[in-house]
């Protein structure tokens, strides 16, 4: 007798057909509900699941927001680092490298052969001897750009104007012009060897040039006065 007929043998006999198809049926239906349903789970389950995604969700999205921040910084960074490499150069040495790119022109030939340019001689002068002393960050400034270099804007001197007469004749005060904010000029008067405090008490050049001041001694004034 053959192993698969000693496997038949021990098998129940059903009572009927019926039966023996209910089992049948009863089996490929709690297999289909095993793979239907195998993942299935309570609601306590359920809810535990949805608080630990949305809590998956919140810390995804700080790490993104930080991601997001350290990228603009970066950014930032790197472009203050490529503004701070750029040379700095003159206005006129920037317009020259421009007008000599716009019109092919060579970077190193020397600029006073360059009369196509518009520049002056003095300017030429200034560019040659420019280049000559920043050789390095000309040729950088041609390659790689540049900043242009900001003018510094030189104040006026400024100068208190001392009556000569007044100041001779009072042993006690010293006497100087001071604006009106209606015109005309008057007089204030501080201890000897001291000098106003207020700004209506300084002048230009141009404002005394402008003025029929008479006897006055002009104080220039100082740095933090």
């Amino acid at each position: 007798m053959t192993k698969f007929e000693e496997s038949l043998r021990k098998i129940k006999p059903r009572k009927n057909f019926l039966e023996f198809n209910a089992g049948i049926t009863y089996w490929y239906c709690l297999s289909d509900l095993i793979q239907k349903f195998g993942n299935w789970h309570s609601d306590e389950e359920f809810q535990q699941i949805l608080e630990q995604n949305a809590e998956l969700t919140r810390e995804n999205n700080i790490v993104n927001q930080i991601n997001s921040k350290l990228e603009s910084q970066i950014a930032d960074l790197k472009s203050q680092l490529q503004q701070q490499a750029l040379p700095v150069v003159p206005e006129f040495v920037a317009e020259w490298i421009e007008i000599l790119k716009t019109k092919g022109l060579k970077p190193l030939k020397n600029p006073e052969t360059y009369g196509e340019t518009g520049f002056t001689e003095e300017t030429l002068q200034d560019i040659v001897f420019w280049i000559s002393e920043h050789q390095e960050d000309y040729m950088r400034a041609w390659l790689d750009g540049y900043t242009v270099e900001k003018p510094q804007i030189e104040k006026p001197q400024l100068f208190y104007l001392k009556h000569i007469d007044f100041c001779k004749t009072d042993r006690h005060y010293d006497w100087f012009t001071i604006k009106h904010s209606d015109g005309p000029l008057n007089h204030l008067r501080v201890e000897k060897g001291q000098k106003p405090s207020t700004i209506d008490c300084k002048f230009t050049q141009q404002e005394i040039d402008s003025m029929q001041t008479g006897s006055y001694e002009l104080v220039p004034v100082e740095d933090g006065e």
